[in-house]
């Protein structure tokens, strides 16, 4: 660890929350459809829109009515990404002239996009045409990122109002996400980026001629040379902005943000770290401000910033230490590597900057990596396993994250009242029991897909095990994160096994459904029941949820679920395999 590795971290913390507030109250004015200053180009185009479309911006929805909206929705882009993939090989802009998808891979990826989750088990750069990179996969960045940001909204709806049976237009919201939100602070970021070397073109992929030909293994133990390498590009940048803006992670490159195309410098690195945590933690003010507590809104922030602070910590901590077995041995004594794991990174960013990034991206749901987290040291690869384990709520995905947290609220205030013999209280409303029954579940189908289809998966040695490049507990680590990756709508991986087979395609695909659209009904049904709740005079007894102690209950109630949840299946993985290593045993 360094002191330039602190200073960064700690920049990257404070400018988080010093952009918090204007990107917060922002969004406020959005959403509750105040003046804004881009009005006046937004405006035109969502009248437009709604004639075009018939629909009725003043309609309000029940919470039943939003979900099979968005339901609707959601099932028609991803039919129309699948299609796209499918037929690639005859649709324009495709100057690889690469061939339609294979349907398994095509599904997978449709479902993945579709959730948020971009999930890739293919080479980007080999599979899909520059077509289907905007019209299929960036654009599904757009709306999976506003469908989140319009559930978190109506979630923060139904805490606000009193005695009301809607939460909202998910149309409307839909379309007020993309336009005031989404769409220009995306534009100045995909600015920034192509400023600072992401490439933005149509161009043919270009091959160069190798200064020093390699000699690559082929079939029947014979060696051929290689003279030559294909430089692949693209419309990079404008895929790149929403992909870090709208929490998706799908890298343009198989590299993803560890390729020089998609991430050039320090400075986009930090931009692209900045614009993970941009409107995840502004909605937390976007909280406060609508439901007339900003303390509220910022207890919230606080408790997502203590956790993020300590896992950033733990895996900046393990990542600077030493692989024990690598070591020299000289004059008697050992003499062990210095400057800590630099396995899987890149020299551009070092430890402190790839530690940063994997903390970031896997607190957020984004699942973007600029170092390979197979190859991070057994504890510095827990902390973004646990981070996901948690339920990505650690500022989370856009929107995602702020209604998975608003979960773990209402139970954390349901714990504070059974300590003080009161009916739980939150800002006003009474917590029933139909209200912690729908918590509840939305808690339990997080772990039960994860470790089901886990423990599925290493009970099948030809088909779960098979595809492991690692055995023994890192084999099972790779299993468990991946389907807590699908699961939670992250995306990224330890990158170690071949996950593009017909088990891995069809039971991630089914995990990323479900974490996606399964835990969101008993959300907004949450959501319908708090709107229909008289506001019950503060009192005494009541708990306050906007103080620090608050605050630590938060904290250690997301800290105590995740623990008894997942504690015995990551101490067979991560914790074992770090016991075995400084026990001096590999796989």
């Amino acid at each position: 660890m360094s002191l330039n590795g602190w200073l960064q971290i700690l920049l990257f913390i404070a400018l988080v929350l010093l952009l918090a507030q204007p990107v917060g109250s922002y969004m406020t004015q959005v959403f509750e459809r105040r003046r804004t200053w881009l009005d006046g180009v937004c405006g035109p185009v969502e009248r437009l829109l709604y004639r075009l479309t018939g629909i009725d911006a003043e309609y309000e929805m029940r919470w039943t009515e939003y979900a099979v909206a968005m339901l609707i929705f959601s099932a028609v882009t991803l039919v129309l990404t699948y299609l796209v993939e499918r037929l690639q090989g005859m649709l324009p802009l495709n100057t690889q002239h690469l061939p339609g998808v294979p349907a398994d891979v095509a599904l997978n990826t449709a479902i993945s996009f579709t959730t948020n989750t971009n999930w890739q088990s293919y080479v980007p750069e080999t599979t899909m045409s520059y077509l289907t990179q905007m019209v299929g996969l960036a654009t599904h960045n757009f709306w999976s990122a506003a469908v989140g940001l319009a559930l978190a909204i109506a979630f923060v709806r139904g805490i606000a109002r009193r005695e009301s049976r809607t939460l909202g237009n998910f149309w409307v919201d839909l379309t007020r996400g993309t336009l005031w939100v989404l769409l220009p602070i995306s534009f100045v970021l995909a600015i920034a980026l192509v400023s600072q070397g992401v490439v933005q073109n149509f161009r043919p992929y270009d091959t160069a001629t190798l200064v020093e030909p390699q000699r690559a293994a082929g079939t029947g133990g014979q060696s051929s040379a290689v003279t030559t390498q294909t430089i692949a590009q693209g419309p990079v940048a404008s895929q790149e902005a929403i992909k870090m803006l709208g929490t998706n992670g799908g890298g343009f490159f198989n590299a993803n943000s560890a390729h020089p195309f998609e991430n050039p410098t320090p400075l986009t690195n930090f931009i692209e770290m900045l614009a993970i945590f941009l409107l995840p933690a502004g909605l937390t003010v976007t909280l406060g401000q609508m439901v007339g507590s900003p303390k509220h809104g910022r207890a919230v922030l606080a408790a997502m910033t203590i956790l993020f602070a300590v896992g950033v910590t733990a895996c900046y901590w393990a990542e600077s230490q030493p692989n024990p077995l690598m070591h020299q041995v000289a004059q008697g004594h050992s003499e062990q590597q210095s400057g800590g794991n630099m396995e899987g990174k890149e020299v551009r960013f070092g430890v402190a900057n790839s530690a940063l990034f994997a903390t970031v991206t896997t607190d957020a749901s984004c699942g973007a990596v600029n170092a390979m987290h197979d190859s991070f040291t057994p504890l510095g690869g827990l902390v973004p396993m646990v981070n996901i384990l948690l339920g990505e709520i650690v500022f989370g995905g856009v929107g995602a994250g702020l209604y998975g947290m608003l979960v773990f609220v209402v139970i954390s205030v349901f714990i504070a009242g059974l300590m003080v013999g009161r009916t739980p209280e939150y800002l006003g409303k009474k917590i029933e029991s139909y209200d912690v029954q729908m918590s509840m579940l939305y808690l339990l189908i997080f772990p039960l897909v994860i470790l089901g289809f886990a423990a599925v998966s290493v009970m099948m040695p030809s088909t779960g095990l098979s595809v492991l490049a690692n055995k023994g507990p890192h084999g099972l680590s790779e299993i468990l994160y991946a389907y807590a990756s699908a699961t939670g709508n992250n995306g990224s991986a330890f990158a170690g096994s071949n996950w593009n087979t017909h088990w891995y395609n069809d039971s991630i695909g089914v995990a990323m459904f479900i974490g996606r659209f399964l835990m969101i009904v008993p959300m907004l049904a949450i959501a319908g029941n708090l709107a229909r709740k008289k506001i019950v005079p503060a009192s005494a007894g009541t708990f306050p949820v906007t103080t620090p102690l608050f605050t630590l209950l938060l904290v250690g109630v997301i800290v105590v679920v995740g623990a008894l949840t997942f504690f015995p299946a990551i101490s067979l993985g991560p914790v074992l395999e770090h016991l075995l290593l400084h026990a001096g045993q590999t796989f």
